[in-house]
């Protein structure tokens, strides 16, 4: 039990040498830089919070908020070798998760290593739970248990779909990665590599979009898919070409138009359903409910600040969020920000629009009949 009042705060710059020098006397490898914690110190995204005794600094707790998402997720949390055995680290995973929560986020996550069976006690103790694992996850080679609890209280329990991540390989190739994650939640021995997902782009191509290479078509994916003794069908929000919006070039509209039509046709001729409707979430929840696999749409908006169109797989559903599988990694995320990420409802819905159309499409995925 703590001796003396333990003072809980957020970090301030003038708390930078000694967070630097606490660092370095409790971890041997995978520290943090005197830069990241002035960067955290500072960016609306992270949580950084610091404890007290007496004036010393003798813990720290450091929370990254998944911008887009109400994933908030355990970064780095340190207590001084004299000072553990105190509660301190339990208050402060407390107050991290009290302050993450009024802050609006649901979830919080973290990973710990397996060989460090205090701090997974501990964390069990506070409720979370283990979810997932990594191997060769330190720079030590040692694994690491992947961690999760539902801060804010909840009236029931998620279910999620078992389904692998695979993160695209290009930039363009989401749709793929997406349809890949899908196939392998129905038929696990149906994941491929770079080399089916760069088939499957080639297959389901727009041929050109707003810039860069094409992106996927809802109906070449579900063709994709029916290809490889998948059923499928597609919700789409409007009868007109998509894509087209953002471009100005007129021959790229009418090549884009071109393969819009074929697509059609060949669904029409493969009788794969094309739904002109707007996305329910209840028939998302019911599909999910039997075992098929819902690929979606989204602008990349709310999660990097850039407008483009990009495809994730929905793995689950419950009153409060959608959890998806994300195929891209950006370069301040690890792939563990990127799996199972919850996104409240309402946040989902504006997310799955896109562009001046509010173009919404989903692609679902039904084991064979």
């Amino acid at each position: 039990m703590l001796q003396a009042c333990m003072v809980v705060e957020k970090a301030q710059p003038a708390d930078l040498a000694e967070l630097v020098e606490l660092e370095a006397r409790c971890f041997n490898s995978d520290r943090l830089s005197r830069r990241q914690f002035k960067h955290h110190i500072g960016f609306e995204h992270s949580l950084l919070l610091t404890a007290r005794l007496a004036g010393e600094l003798v813990g720290y707790g450091l929370l990254w908020l998944h911008q887009g998402t109400r994933l908030a997720r355990l970064y780095s949390l340190a207590v001084s070798q004299e000072h553990q055995g105190k509660g301190i680290a339990r208050q402060l995973m407390a107050e991290l998760e009290s302050q993450a929560a009024q802050l609006g986020w649901l979830y919080m996550r973290l990973e710990v290593a397996r060989r460090n069976t205090a701090a997974i006690a501990l964390y069990k103790k506070l409720g979370y739970r283990v979810f997932g694992e990594y191997h060769n996850y330190y720079e030590d080679h040692d694994d690491a248990l992947r961690m999760q609890k539902c801060i804010r209280k909840r009236t029931e329990q998620v279910t999620l779909q078992v389904a692998p991540w695979y993160q695209q390989t290009t930039e363009f190739t989401c749709g793929p990665a997406s349809l890949m994650m899908a196939m392998a939640s129905i038929d696990p021995g149906c994941m491929g590599d770079q080399s089916l997902e760069l088939e499957i782009w080639r297959e389901a191509t727009t041929i050109f979009m707003t810039s860069g290479h094409g992106g996927c078509h809802p109906f070449g994916l579900a063709l994709a898919a029916e290809r490889r003794g998948f059923a499928t069908e597609v919700v789409v929000n409007t009868a007109q070409p998509l894509f087209i919006d953002g471009v100005r070039n007129e021959q790229k509209k009418q090549v884009m138009t071109l393969v819009h039509e074929q697509f059609k046709q060949e669904c029409e001729y493969r009788d794969i359903p094309i739904q002109c409707t707007s996305l329910k979430l209840e028939q998302v929840e019911q599909w999910l409910s039997e075992g098929s696999s819902v690929l979606a749409l989204i602008s990349t908006y709310r999660l990097n600040g850039k407008k483009a169109p990009h495809w994730v797989l929905i793995t689950g559903i419950d009153a409060l969020c959608l959890y998806v599988n994300d195929p891209d990694v950006e370069e301040d995320q690890e792939a563990i920000d990127c799996q199972q990420v919850p996104i409240a409802r309402e946040d989902f819905e504006k997310m799955a629009t896109f562009g001046a159309s509010k173009l919404s499409a989903l692609v679902v995925v039904h084991e064979s009949f």
